[in-house]
């Protein structure tokens, strides 16, 4: 009986930790008001098809609160497998500014960069273009970024 108590109260501290962050990720994410992830665009297309791909509601996944659409179902299906290889990184929100000043600010889904296999997202209006100040100090400001959205979110281990 205290065998069975206490799988039950590990489950549900589980359960308790996995809810606490789903809603970390919803409220710290770049998300549309309908939690929908990227602004509809494909995260398995900038990899395998090397550009952004608007996804369809009809190829939708919720990954850990989290809605993305697919332009296929050989791309939902890649994502389903492994997820974080696909997520953008920092959130989805600009990672020249989060690098530069830590803050949140929106993005340009068409404009991004691959870097070591990870998605990086960049504002791109009015004039500015941030990838353009991403490339003159990647390295640095990539580090920066990392560092910075750790203050926002703390992934479970």
């Amino acid at each position: 009986m205290k065998a069975f108590l206490l799988t039950a109260v590990t489950f549900i501290g589980f359960l308790g930790a996995t809810f606490a962050q789903t809603d970390q990720r919803k409220k710290e994410f770049n998300l549309t008001a309908s939690s929908l992830a990227i602004q509809g665009y494909d995260p398995v297309a900038y990899f395998l098809q090397g550009k952004a791909v608007e996804g369809s509601k009809s190829n939708a996944v919720v990954y850990e609160g989290l809605t993305y659409y697919f332009s296929s179902a050989q791309n939902k299906e890649a994502f389903k497998a492994a997820p974080a290889k696909y997520e953008p990184q920092n959130g989805g929100w600009c990672a020249y500014a989060m690098g530069a000043k830590g803050e949140k600010v929106s993005v340009d889904p068409k404009t991004y960069k691959i870097v070591n296999e990870k998605l990086y997202l960049f504002y791109n209006k009015y004039f500015t273009n941030t990838l353009k100040s991403w490339n003159k100090d990647e390295v640095s400001l990539r580090a920066k970024a990392d560092a910075s959205w750790t203050k926002f979110f703390k992934p479970k281990l």
